[in-house]
């Protein structure tokens, strides 16, 4: 099953996330959202933080791309610079 079908209930017409899934079922669903918003970045690109902050809000509806730039980082998705100045996704770590 793909990330769209088991995400169809948290997204909207235009497969934008419009909500932060509760974390039942083990925080699943927030995983799966995570995972999804992350196929948006560019394999080997660096994003500044308020690139991560457009690139976010261009696949989310509820307003909140702190959070969700935070979870990903927190779960390991995307990686930074300790300082927030750059952000790239973790399996293409360019440094």
């Amino acid at each position: 099953m793909d990330l769209l079908t088991e995400l169809e209930h948290y997204l909207d017409d235009q497969h934008r996330l419009k909500e932060w899934p509760s974390k039942r079922n083990r925080g699943r669903f927030q995983q799966l959202a995570l995972e999804y918003l992350a196929t948006k970045f560019e394999p080997g690109t660096r994003y500044t933080e308020r690139e991560v902050n457009v690139l976010l809000n261009q696949h989310h509806t509820f307003g909140d791309p702190a959070l969700l730039r935070r979870e990903l980082f927190e779960r390991e998705l995307v990686d930074r610079l300790p300082n927030g100045s750059a952000y790239w996704l973790k399996q293409n770590d360019p440094a």
